[in-house]
């Protein structure tokens, strides 16, 4: 999750799915494409033992291609599974729990940060990066316009990283980059399409690249 560059960073959304040798195989791939700082594996409907058992599996694979692995869902299961982090979806108590537990062991944050007031709460509790937006928020095209304007206020006046949730629209990542945003998540943009997820984080590091404003140092 390091700010090794000096534009915003892509961050994956592991898709739903029960199919782990698929999960694996598009899992690859799409790291295949390019830079990619982390990837959030949410447990969804899994149950905690199947979860765990796909957690095994895709975090080495994750960290193979040099990103840090985030789980979603079951803490025990990041430990068991050796992950870099915890993505926490609760609201400012979880993440203050989560940072006071595994800091700075792992990667903490997250956190369910509807508006400022809940944003300015999750920060006070120092977690390595806020979340805008939700996990599976992706159902437009575009980003959603509260959560880049969020990512912005916050990208200005807050030294704790941001991730922004972006759109179903692999292009949804400059608008994000735009906003100053450190990192932008996609999910549907990337995998919907299975086969071609190494091509759109190829395209979507080269949009980036290109086009997207650069952190001052």
């Amino acid at each position: 999750m390091s700010l090794t560059d000096d534009r915003c960073r892509l961050v994956l959304i592991l898709p739903e799915g029960d199919d782990l040798a698929a999960r694996r195989r598009v899992t690859e791939d799409a790291l295949r494409g390019g830079d990619v700082a982390s990837v959030i594996l949410p447990q969804y409907g899994l149950d905690d033992q199947t979860f765990q058992k796909h957690a095994e599996a895709l975090v080495p694979v994750i960290q193979a291609a040099g990103a840090a692995a985030l789980i979603a869902g079951d803490t025990r299961t990041a430990g068991r599974a050796k992950a870099d982090g915890l993505h926490i979806t609760g609201d400012h108590a979880a993440v203050a729990e989560a940072v006071e537990r595994f800091t700075p062991k792992l990667i903490v944050g997250g956190g369910n940060a509807a508006d400022r007031h809940h944003a300015l709460e999750i920060g006070e509790a120092k977690p390595d990066y806020i979340f805008f937006g939700k996990l599976d928020g992706d159902i437009k095209p575009e980003a959603h316009p509260k959560n880049v304007a969020l990512g912005e206020w916050w990208a200005a006046m807050i030294e704790i990283p941001c991730i922004v949730m972006g759109g179903a629209d692999p292009a949804s990542a400059l608008t994000v980059a735009e906003s100053g945003a450190e990192f932008v998540a996609l999910s549907h943009a990337v995998f919907d399409v299975p086969e071609n997820a190494a091509q759109v984080v190829a395209a979507v590091n080269a949009l980036l690249d290109e086009k997207a404003p650069r952190f001052e140092a």
